[in-house]
């Protein structure tokens, strides 16, 4: 069995989520020689992966009727906050995405939210549910990264540092983490990540001008690539992950993958997707009260840790793996 897997992200847009899930993907089917696989230009396969929703996926897709998959990472929702009066393209986007889903012969639902949002739109689809795959050595810590983390971003080997991690955009919580960084001036504050949308970007004026007057604890490192990341996350003692809508996310279980607690904001998303206990906060006071006592209480610092070596246990990649090639079987078998 061959697997035609595309992404748009490998053009542009790299630094998503997206594009960490297509790779991933890609590297979990590689895992094993049970199963060949090809990636946009290099082929033709038995079936079709799509990862991105843009004319690409469309047209890559055209001679699989009948054995296409996609995989949903976005649903109508993850446009609030990321684009500039978003509520005018809503309309538009629940109908591009209703063709979108509809287009492949299995919707691969990478939570309960989403799930229901394909339900929502009306898609005709049939719908698996697959997290997204993640390859947990790979972030694992390391003093060397550790070292060149630090290094990278300019920090002595004491300093305390909390973590961003997203593009720079309200949905995010970049704001919040601003306030969170200005209560707590005795530590450094990073934010990893930049504007794959460019001038389409919601917030961006507001956004630059809080970093350009943050404190000296804040530290803007911009767009980093993939690869480097191991490093940027060793480098951290902490996360934030204060983002108002996500749907799977990667950032805090690469996070978790990488030693260290990681501090959710309390949404409806998490509370479906998670099996395990996980770090909440429902406001500004709350992550920053929960903050101090991950900087000053080792008991309570200890406990966050326990609390995400149980969130990995979750994501399984034989697991994951398993239900992607039975998916992929189901489709030539029918």
């Amino acid at each position: 069995m061959k697997i035609h897997v595309i992404s748009e992200t490998q053009f542009i847009m790299k630094a998503t989520g997206i594009h960490t899930a297509f790779i991933n993907h890609i590297q979990l089917l590689k895992k094993k020689d049970d199963i060949e696989v090809v990636v946009n230009n290099e082929g033709t396969g038995d079936v079709f992966h799509g990862h991105t929703y843009g004319l690409y996926y469309l047209w890559k897709g055209r001679k699989y009727k009948g054995r296409r998959v996609f995989t949903a990472h976005v649903i109508p929702d993850s446009i609030k906050g990321s684009l500039p009066v978003w509520w005018l393209f809503m309309p538009f986007i629940k109908v591009g995405l209703k063709i979108v889903y509809s287009y492949a012969d299995v919707c691969i639902a990478i939570s309960p939210m989403v799930k229901k949002a394909i339900i929502d739109t009306g898609a005709k689809t049939k719908i698996v549910s697959i997290y997204n795959p993640i390859h947990l050595e790979t972030w694992k810590r390391t003093e060397e990264n550790r070292k060149k983390g630090r290094q990278r971003l300019g920090l002595t080997a004491n300093e305390f540092v909390v973590l961003g991690v997203g593009q720079l955009e309200g949905r995010k919580g970049v704001d919040d983490f601003l306030d969170i960084a200005e209560a707590i001036p005795e530590v450094k504050f990073v934010w990893v990540g930049g504007r794959p949308f460019g001038g389409l970007t919601e917030g961006i004026k507001r956004i630059n001008e809080r970093f350009m007057n943050a404190g000296k604890n804040v530290i803007n490192a911009g767009q980093v690539n993939l690869d480097d990341m191991p490093v940027i996350y060793a480098a951290a003692d902490l996360m934030l992950f204060t983002s108002y809508q996500e749907n799977c996310p990667l950032a805090p279980i690469e996070a978790a993958a990488c030693g260290m607690p990681v501090i959710y904001r309390d949404i409806e998303e998490y509370r479906s997707l998670y099996e395990n206990p996980y770090i909440k906060a429902g406001s500004i006071e709350e992550f920053t009260t929960i903050t101090k006592r991950m900087i000053y209480e080792k008991e309570f610092y200890d406990n966050g840790l326990k609390i995400s070596k149980q969130l990995l246990e979750q994501f399984n990649e034989d697991i994951i793996r398993k239900k992607l090639i039975d998916t992929y079987h189901s489709l030539l078998n029918n």
